[in-house]
């Protein structure tokens, strides 16, 4: 389909939101990569796009759209007229897909983002930390767990944009946070299923980063081993 869009991102579980919605959609659009551990976000020109200095963020033709959830809506708004991954507004399946990518995005999306910066990123060690927002993961996967149980997806029978949304994390848990999955029966299938669609391949790897899930994986491994030899700095 035919759109003038320019995505700008960098492939974090925010990041992949928008552009698997893209490839899914099969719009045509130019990427422009925006790798965060430069601060190139935070630079006036990127600042104008999105004031809040995050990606991922979008222009079609002269609209701006920031915020991963706004660019998933705003995406299947104008562009998903034969609802291929949404609801139409007014049903109740709808309303429950909204509701799922709330959950995403106010929900597992800042828990885990958190426990990754504990887990993996922070300067100093702090055990409480770690241990409450990986808690607090694991509940919101049991969430998504008794949702899954009970429906194919999480809207209702059809596969839409609140699945994309969770699904951007929740695929990044076991490797990043040594999350079984397992442990989750049904979210563990609903994820295999999701991650061997070719558009969510495609779009979990734009833009493209040079690095392999190997790398992540290692990466992650190392950045989690670094932690350890850290002595916890929370005062009792």
């Amino acid at each position: 389909m035919s759109s003038d869009i320019t995505l700008y991102s960098w492939s974090t579980p925010n990041g992949i939101k928008a552009s698997i919605t893209l490839e899914e959609l099969g719009l045509s659009y130019k990427t422009v990569p925006i790798n965060i551990g430069t601060n190139i976000q935070k630079e006036d020109w990127f600042l104008k796009i999105n004031p809040n200095g995050r990606i991922p963020a979008i222009t079609d033709g002269s609209q701006r759209v920031f915020e991963s959830g706004s660019i998933m809506l705003y995406l299947a708004d104008k562009y998903d007229t034969d609802r291929k991954i949404s609801y139409a507004p007014g049903t109740s399946e709808h309303i429950e897909q909204l509701s799922w990518l709330m959950f995403q995005m106010g929900g597992l999306g800042p828990m885990q983002g958190q426990a990754n910066h504990f887990r993996l990123y922070a300067n100093t060690r702090s055990d409480y930390g770690i241990k409450r927002y990986i808690d607090e993961t694991k509940r919101l996967y049991e969430v998504l767990e008794s949702r899954l149980k009970e429906s194919a997806y999480l809207a209702g029978d059809k596969y839409t944009i609140a699945d994309i949304a969770n699904y951007s994390w929740v695929r990044v848990g076991p490797g990043a946070l040594e999350i079984d999955l397992s442990e989750f029966p049904s979210l563990k299938k609903w994820s295999e299923e999701i991650g061997k669609r070719a558009a969510v391949q495609k779009g979990a790897h734009t833009p493209d980063t040079g690095k392999s899930e190997a790398d992540f994986l290692e990466l992650w491994a190392n950045a989690r081993a670094k932690m350890d030899a850290r002595t916890n700095t929370d005062k009792n």
